[in-house]
């Protein structure tokens, strides 16, 4: 298995959407979502969270490369949005889905089969995303909110292990 493929460009992000309306996060809110991280998440898309999800998911994809480029052509890649949700501290997506007057261009696997595939790609972004590109709020605030007090934590533990050069 395996696509080869040049990486499509990332999607430019089309939000804010209702949180409810992204997959892979748990909301019940159907209303209008804030652009919460929305420019860090674009950010990491363009410094390889999008390249290496698509690496990834291109590793064992069933898309042929003929169904890949219908996709590229019809512009699917860049249909799809990601949004961090604060409530749950996921990052939700959206993938887009084949419209239906192209439905018939994908006689191989289906238009169905695409649709999953595509949606596995939003699936291997979110997580790249969550996992490797996006600190999380708990990690922020364990890191910067006392930044002094993990200092002093440091220097005396330097000084028990008897490595503190002031000693």
């Amino acid at each position: 298995m395996g696509l080869d493929v040049d990486t499509p460009d990332p999607p430019s992000l089309r939000g804010p959407q209702g949180r409810g309306e992204y997959d892979a996060v748990d909301s019940d809110e159907d209303g209008p979502g804030d652009d919460h991280r929305r420019e860090t998440i674009r950010t990491a898309l363009h410094d390889g969270a999008w390249r290496d999800a698509f690496d990834e998911w291109a590793d064992s994809t069933y898309l042929s490369v003929e169904e890949f480029e219908t996709v590229d052509r019809l512009e699917l890649f860049e249909e799809f949005d990601f949004h961090w949700d604060p409530a749950s501290d996921e990052v939700g997506y959206r993938a887009p889905t084949v419209p239906e007057a192209d439905r018939e261009r994908f006689p191989d696997r289906g238009a169905d089969g695409v649709d999953e595939e595509l949606d596995d790609l939003g699936r291997a972004v979110s997580e790249m995303l969550e996992n490797d590109y996006l600190r999380r709020d708990e990690e922020d605030a364990e890191s910067d909110f006392f930044p002094e007090e993990e200092e002093r934590e440091s220097e005396a533990e330097a000084r028990e292990s008897g490595d503190d050069p002031a000693a």
